[in-house]
């Protein structure tokens, strides 16, 4: 068992909710970290020394054990959360290199999970790892028939480690949602809930044997691109066994074996095949880092590691293209709309403000202005800031897709710099678009396109009686979900308080000066002291609705609507 599942595993709940409190109070000045620190007060103490930097902010989330490296690399796809240098560093986070497991657990968790001997399975078995990260550890081995495989298997005790953590983020991210305004306009408890459910995913090898084999299938068009294959046999939840790979990675490609060979037809076939998986088949590989992407022995290259698959609902795949293809066009009106389109808008959203920088943008990135470099994942990154700070909330595969992007302009570039990268996404993505219109005009789409026109001119005339029947009898009632939560609720009871309160101070003036005529022993300045008293309550409540006034009330954001 690794160092850090080993201390993490040791460490009761209490000291380690503690544990991670303390990494949030150690960066408290950062973004959402400084509002849920100040919401703890003394509970998240500031620390004396320096403020750390992004490189310190990087390593000690992953000595935080295995769900927090997982984290780490997923806030790398939210521009939003974390200010540019630590959102950078992130970016360059991969799985960390554990200390491997002993050759005796790696072989019992093998035997219990196959449900078979390790020298039944396997003609031979390196005791020596190919590698070893946070979740897993990869062996070489050798089938009865001399096939050449490797071996991922599931650390011992990582399930329970990454449940125990991932329940105390959830209950740190209901608290942020609740008394820092990020939280509110984020709502980490839900993102935090697909982040849960990608990272069980990832824990499930069954489910990354068929990842492999569906990519596999996907990729046939590109015959210079390789997925290795699953033994099914030999895999489990906790084991998987697949084709081993004889490669590189493309960042150890020489300078003489780029002048030998030309690249450019396999980083352009890589590119082309990861937009048919987002805009196609509607699925993100979540993590094609260049240690990702080897160069195989026979001149292709094979993508590794598909344990992390985001899958895009049709509608929000067909508004991503659009989006993508007004980008490229420079149409910056057009792709405001299909981002507005495929997000959620908050109370604090300022359209206008959103179309102007987006346009702006866009219009950046059309030109391709050399000081700015916008590229293609970049500009996907800068919308989901932009979004964020004009109170709209994007959807997480747009931040996914722009650090994928970004992931495969690097693997590109390490190819074959040279290669013009809008050249071959802008005639693709056309391409993609076409196929789609194609589809929908297809018998198959027609088809149900007249079974629902079909349901409409059957349920139409029952629906149009049953309506004109409530209007006859008066008995038509609409109701508004949600208006007790409204602003309107809001500003109603704020009016109705105001005019209590100035009610009540007129009575009180008008019962001071009655009693003012009348003699008492007590007075108070030579005044009747309960008139006095009830004058000077009365004023208070005038002068507090004076400054409710002024400081309270605030101007209504103006309405314009964006041109036709």
């Amino acid at each position: 068992m690794s160092e850090t599942t080993g201390r993490t595993g040791g460490d009761n709940r209490a000291l380690r909710a503690a544990r991670i409190l303390g990494f949030v109070a150690k960066y408290r000045h950062i973004a959402a970290f400084s509002e849920l620190a100040s919401a703890h007060g003394n509970a998240l103490a500031p620390q004396p020394g320096a403020a750390p930097d992004a490189e310190a902010f990087v390593r000690d989330l992953e000595q935080l054990g295995p769900a927090f490296v997982k984290l780490g690399q997923a806030l790398a796809t939210r521009p939003d959360l974390l200010p540019p240098d630590v959102h950078r560093a992130l970016g360059r986070m991969h799985d960390r290199v554990e200390p491997q497991l002993p050759y005796d657990v790696v072989r019992a968790r093998i035997e219990d999970s196959l449900q078979v001997r390790l020298t039944k399975a396997f003609k031979d078995f390196d005791p020596e790892p190919l590698g070893s990260a946070s979740l897993a550890q990869v062996h070489r081995a050798r089938l009865r028939d001399g096939r050449e495989v490797a071996v991922k298997v599931r650390r011992p005790g990582i399930e329970q480690v990454i449940a125990t953590d991932l329940d105390i983020l959830s209950r740190l991210a209901r608290t942020a949602d609740k008394v820092t305004q990020t939280g509110r306009r984020v709502h980490f408890a839900d993102w935090l809930d697909e982040f849960h459910r990608s990272l069980l995913g990832e824990l499930d090898y069954c489910a990354e044997a068929r990842n492999l084999e569906r990519f596999a299938r996907h990729l046939a068009p590109y015959p210079g691109l390789y997925v290795p294959q699953p033994v099914w046999s030999l895999c489990a939840p906790a084991v998987v066994t697949m084709d081993l790979v004889h490669g590189r990675s493309v960042l150890a490609l020489s300078g003489l074996l780029r002048t030998e060979r030309d690249f450019c037809g396999l980083a352009a076939d890589l590119l082309r095949a990861y937009l048919d998986q987002t805009y196609l088949h509607g699925e993100i590989h979540a993590d094609p880092h260049p240690g990702n992407v080897l160069l195989a022995g026979d001149g292709r290259l094979a993508v590794i590691d598909l344990g992390m698959i985001v899958h895009v609902p049709p509608q929000r795949r067909e508004r991503l293209l659009k989006f993508m293809l007004a980008a490229l066009d420079g149409r910056g009106e057009d792709a405001a709309s299909e981002a507005i389109g495929v997000a959620v808008r908050l109370e604090s959203f300022d359209e206008v403000r959103y179309r102007r920088e987006i346009g702006h943008l866009v219009g950046r990135y059309a030109v391709r202005q050399a000081d700015d470099g916008l590229a293609e994942g970049s500009l996907l990154i800068e919308v989901v800031r932009i979004s964020v700070a004009c109170g709209l909330r994007p959807p997480a595969e747009l931040g996914l897709l722009g650090r994928t992007l970004l992931n495969l302009q690097q693997v590109a570039h390490a190819l074959a710099p040279q290669l013009d990268i809008e050249a071959v996404a802008r005639p693709h993505l056309q391409r993609l678009m076409r196929q789609r219109l194609t589809r929908s005009l297809s018998l198959s789409g027609l088809a149900a396109e007249s079974l629902e026109l079909q349901g409409l001119l059957r349920d139409g005339p029952r629906k149009l009686q049953a309506l004109l029947s409530l209007l006859a009898d008066n008995r038509l009632q609409v109701s508004v979900a949600g208006l007790e939560e409204s602003r309107l609720m809001e500003a109603l009871q704020k009016i109705a308080n105001r005019i209590s309160t100035g009610a009540i101070a007129s009575a009180l003036i008008m019962a001071s000066a009655i009693i003012m005529r009348i003699d008492t022993p007590y007075t108070l300045f030579g005044y009747p002291a309960l008139a006095l008293i009830l004058f000077l309550v009365a004023c208070v409540l005038g002068l507090g609705l004076i400054a409710s006034a002024l400081f309270g009330d605030r101007k209504a954001p103006s309405r314009k609507l964006p041109p036709p």
